[in-house]
């Protein structure tokens, strides 16, 4: 199998409009057309599914899960071509995340119940009414502040 440097080189050639570089993790930066890659070819394919459906940017947090599975659907599209194994539950762990992301930011800090998101950002809970604001971040600690 090859590595993720491997890989990049041949993706470079075959997807010459974008970059490839290595980095301090893996991620599509839809501005510089440029996709980093850290951990594994299995990643590497994951953030070139989401440069090539387009992905830039989202409004609704769980707009980002639905993007996250269509990237994960895109890379095992792509991995056979690669020679690259894409095991479900490797799919499974990663959108796990996204899973709890959403889960911790969608809890009610008043009655833990989980709510809706009403706005970007920002949670009604339909057990007791209670709005709050939550962080962008996405691989960082959960904030939810409550809104008056």
């Amino acid at each position: 199998m090859l590595s993720s440097s491997q890989l990049a080189k041949q993706l470079a050639a075959d997807y010459p409009q974008l970059h490839f570089a290595p980095g301090e993790q893996d991620w599509w930066d839809s501005h510089s057309q440029t996709v980093f890659y850290h951990t594994t070819p299995a990643a590497l394919l994951h953030e070139l599914g989401h440069a090539l459906l387009g992905h830039t940017s989202y409004r609704r947090d769980v707009e980002l899960l639905a993007m996250e599975q269509a990237a994960w659907h895109k890379a095992r599209q792509l991995a056979p071509h690669y020679h690259v194994t894409i095991t479900t539950d490797t799919v499974e762990d990663h959108l796990d995340t996204y899973r709890d992301w959403l889960h911790a930011k969608s809890t009610c800090p008043r009655c833990h119940v989980n709510g809706a998101e009403v706005a970007p950002h920002t949670y009604l809970c339909l057990a007791c009414g209670q709005h709050w604001r939550t962080n962008s971040a996405i691989h960082s600690r959960v904030q939810r502040r409550l809104v008056p």
